[in-house]
């Protein structure tokens, strides 16, 4: 017997695979082959309740999430019982914290694009405390000449991270406060989020490439922080327990697609990205270009010590083989684009490229497309997104052009 669609035995089973990136979540049914037997895809609608502030509303991405599952498995033409287990991709570093008993949301998502700490990262960067952090670090470096006390004697706390947004709520959010000290409170990113709803609130666990985009993980250690948490007064005990990359989570709950499907796989996106590539090997390069521009380094299995602003981050562990990744990246490559067309510097992104070589060079035009601040090496929460160089014979097709140099680049 086969399916009128696909002619395929109802034997046979599928792998679902859902991804939720910052403006799509997309889901595809994949065979024993790696072929996609359907898709569907849905948007994700970021909210901006003040200025710098960006925000996703839990409810509407778990229905996105459960609607995108539906409808790649209805667009394969299968039925749900044929799928044989799910595996999850999420964005990284976006995160909520919710009443453990009761599943309800104390705030929505705040992004990793999110500005709201803004002045917390530049009041902790200028501290005595991280000053004394630093030479600290330093000391340890001069004594032991280990690399990590270095690299750690140079770290400064930017706003993708998790760690200060995650202060701010928990300075700003009065029912947070209470649930944190009454131990009802639970924090997680959104993967760990979507396998709590998944298994109706019996699992709080997240993978260790979630946990280590954190910047509230210890990736020498491999474990959460108790240093960095007990600086910043965060405790543990909201934090999710932190297991493989490969690991069955939980199983969905019948009540959700029908039948309990297992969950096998969850993994943060750029990692996944970096794992769906191949790039298996030490010394293998990916750059991943959307929302932000990624460029992840396989160092294999140690974590990478930089003193250039590289972020070492856990790729993937399967069992009891972890392979580390060095990460650096450009948040609003993406965004700029959109950015624009949004001011109608063009109508279609198609357009960009004849705009762009319509002129010989962007007339000494240059744009800084730092709508969250720089990144690697820089690091700096405040800089702001600029056009430097403009003059009278500055044309719209020169703003375009320094705009997509600025992101080649």
């Amino acid at each position: 017997m086969g399916t009128q669609r696909n002619g395929f035995s109802k034997r046979e089973t599928f792998i679902l695979s859902v991804d939720v990136g910052t403006t799509s979540i997309r889901c595809h049914v994949y065979d024993k082959s790696a072929s996609i037997r359907g898709s569907c895809s849905t948007k994700v609608s970021l909210l901006y309740p003040q200025p710098g502030w960006v925000e996703i509303d839990p409810e509407d991405l778990w229905k996105g999430f459960v609607t995108v599952v539906k409808g790649a498995v209805q667009d394969s033409g299968l039925q749900m019982c044929q799928m044989e287990s799910l595996g999850i991709s999420t964005q990284r570093a976006t995160f909520m914290t919710w009443d453990r008993n009761t599943g309800k949301p104390f705030h929505n998502f705040i992004t990793w694009q999110d500005l709201r700490a803004a002045e917390l990262v530049k009041s902790w960067n200028g501290s005595c405390t991280m000053k004394t952090v630093h030479g600290v670090m330093k000391m340890l470096h001069f004594l032991s000449r280990q690399k990590r006390f270095l690299a750690a004697s140079l770290v400064v706390f930017t706003t993708q991270h998790v760690s200060l947004r995650l202060v701010w709520a928990l300075n700003n959010i009065p029912q947070l406060r209470q649930a944190v000290e009454d131990g009802s409170c639970y924090f997680g990113t959104i993967d760990t989020w979507l396998l709590y709803k998944l298994t109706k609130g019996l699992v709080h666990v997240t993978d260790y490439s979630n946990a280590s985009a954190t910047a509230i993980f210890d990736s020498y250690q491999m474990c959460w922080s108790g240093f960095l948490c007990s600086l910043l007064s965060i405790p543990l005990s909201i934090l999710p327990s932190v297991q493989n990359t490969s690991h069955k989570f939980g199983t969905c709950d019948p009540s959700i697609f029908g039948v309990p499907i297992p969950i096998m796989s969850l993994m943060a996106d750029q990692q996944a990205a970096m794992f769906g590539e191949c790039c298996f090997d030490i010394g293998d390069v990916k750059i991943t270009m959307g929302t932000g521009t990624f460029m992840d380094i396989n160092t294999g299995n140690k974590p990478h010590t930089s003193v250039a602003g590289l972020y070492p981050l856990v790729g993937w562990k399967i069992g009891a083989d972890v392979v580390y990744l060095a990460e650096g990246n450009a948040a609003g490559t993406g965004a700029a684009i959109k950015w624009a067309q949004d001011l109608e510097l063009f109508s279609d992104v198609k357009e960009t490229e004849a705009i762009a070589t319509s002129v010989k060079d962007s007339d000494g035009v240059y744009f800084v497309p730092s709508f969250s601040g720089l990144q690697a090496p820089l690091n700096d929460p405040r800089a702001c997104a600029s056009f430097m160089g403009l003059k009278p014979s500055t044309t719209k097709r020169h703003l375009v052009r320094a705009i997509l140099e600025s992101i080649a680049f």
